[in-house]
C-alpha cells in the first residue's frame, strides 16, 4: 500500500479491467471488465455502454487505499484503465503510442524508436512521457487534458505511427499482423479507442519477477539505449517505492497538463 500516494491518482475515477491470478503468475489469469458482484458496498462503480455487449458494463473504480487493498485480495495483480474518465467516458484525457518489439528486435530497438518519436511529436508543440511496459516494451504517453475525441486521438496517432514506418520501414510497423512484425518495433497506436484498456502507471506486471510499469525519464531512456543496458530500466516493486521515495511521481505532468493536438500530419 506505500505505492497507493502515486497510484491512485492515475486510476481514481476510471473504469478498470482486472487482470486476475487467481493461482498466481503461473497459473491460469482471466481479464474481468464486470466489477465483482460481491463487491463490498463500499467500492464504487461507473457505468459505460458497451457497443460490443450492446448493454451498459459495471467497471470498478479504484478511488482509495481501501479499495486497491480489495483488489489485492482478488489476486488482481494488473491494473489497465480506460484513457477516459467515468464521468466523460467518450473523452480520452491522454493518448497512448505502445512499442512492442518482435524478436530479434528487442527493448533496445523500442527506446530508439521511442527517441525518435519523442522529437517528432515536439516538432507538433507535444510534449510526450515513457514509462517501461514492466516487460518488454515500452509505453509513451502524451498527456491532453483538453477537449478531445476518441475519433482523434486514435486518427492523430495511427498517422504517427505511419509516419514512423515510412521513415523506417525495416525497423518499424503499424500493423498488428505477427507475420509484418519479425525483428520490427510494432508502434501499437490503436490502444486510443474508447473501450480499449491500457496497463496503467505503478502496476505490477505478473511475472515471476515483479516488475512494475515505472515512470521514466527520457535522460534515463537515452543513458539505457547508450549503455546498452536494457537492465537500466527494469524496476521490481521495491525498487519502484525506493525510486518514488527519492524522485517523487515522473507521471504527475500527464495528470494536469493540458496539450492541443495540431491537425493530422498528411
Amino acid at each position: 500500500m506505500s505505492i497507493a500516494p502515486v497510484l491512485l491518482p492515475h486510476i481514481s475515477d476510471r473504469p478498470l479491467t482486472l487482470k486476475r491470478y487467481p493461482n498466481g503468475v503461473d497459473g491460469m489469469f482471466f481479464y474481468e471488465k464486470r466489477c465483482p458482484m460481491h463487491r463490498p458496498p463500499w467500492v464504487p462503480t461507473a457505468k459505460i455502454w458497451s457497443d460490443t455487449n450492446e448493454d451498459n458494463i459495471d467497471y470498478c473504480l479504484c478511488n482509495d487505499r481501501a479499495t486497491l487493498a480489495w483488489l489485492g485480495n482478488l489476486a488482481c495483480l494488473e491494473l489497465h484503465t480506460l484513457l477516459a474518465k467515468a464521468e466523460a467516458p467518450d473523452k480520452p484525457t491522454t493518448m497512448v503510442f505502445d512499442f512492442d518489439p518482435g524478436a530479434p528486435a528487442d527493448i533496445l530497438d523500442c527506446l530508439r524508436i521511442g527517441l525518435h518519436m519523442r522529437d517528432v511529436l515536439r516538432n507538433f508543440g507535444l510534449e510526450s512521457f515513457p514509462k517501461t511496459s514492466g516487460g518488454k516494451g515500452l509505453h509513451l504517453w502524451v498527456p491532453l487534458n483538453t477537449p478531445i475525441t476518441f475519433e482523434q486521438t486514435k486518427q492523430f496517432a495511427h498517422a504517427v505511427a505511419l509516419l514512423l514506418e515510412n521513415e523506417n520501414p525495416k525497423e518499424v510497423t503499424s500493423v498488428m499482423r505477427k507475420d509484418l512484425r519479425v525483428g520490427k518495433v510494432l508502434i501499437d497506436w490503436s490502444q486510443n479507442d474508447s473501450h480499449k484498456t491500457t496497463a496503467c502507471a505503478y502496476t505490477l506486471r505478473a511475472r515471476s519477477q515483479p516488475t512494475v510499469s515505472t515512470p521514466v525519464t527520457w535522460e534515463e531512456v537515452s543513458k539505457a539505449l547508450k549503455k546498452k543496458d536494457p537492465s537500466m530500466l527494469t524496476f521490481t516493486a521495491p525498487q519502484v517505492l525506493d525510486r518514488v521515495s527519492r524522485v517523487g511521481d515522473l507521471f504527475a505532468p500527464v495528470l494536469k497538463l493540458k496539450q492541443r493536438l495540431p491537425k493530422v500530419p498528411g
